[in-house]
């Protein structure tokens, strides 16, 4: 795997999720799905994140307690971020 093809595969990585839950639009859809035709490394980890998700759905949801909900999601937001180089 060349280093265009790892820089690639992170930029694939930073929308699985939305991916898996069909909130992508069909041409960024249709760019992971032709990524995925040759990237065997790929195709293996969505396979195993979707067998994840899968088995997490199987458990009963419960509440979350509202400050770790505000602690998760500042952090998800310091990570969106660019950090200083």
């Amino acid at each position: 795997m060349t280093g265009r093809d790892a820089e690639r595969c992170r930029e694939l990585f930073a929308n699985l999720s939305e991916y898996l839950d069909g909130e992508l639009p069909a041409a960024i859809c249709s760019e992971i799905d032709s990524h995925m035709e040759d990237c065997p490394p790929c195709v293996r980890f969505i396979e195993s994140l979707r067998r994840t998700v899968s088995m997490l759905h199987r458990f009963p949801a419960k509440a979350m307690p509202e400050n770790l909900r505000q602690e998760i999601l500042k952090a998800a937001g310091r990570l969106k971020r660019p950090g200083p180089e």
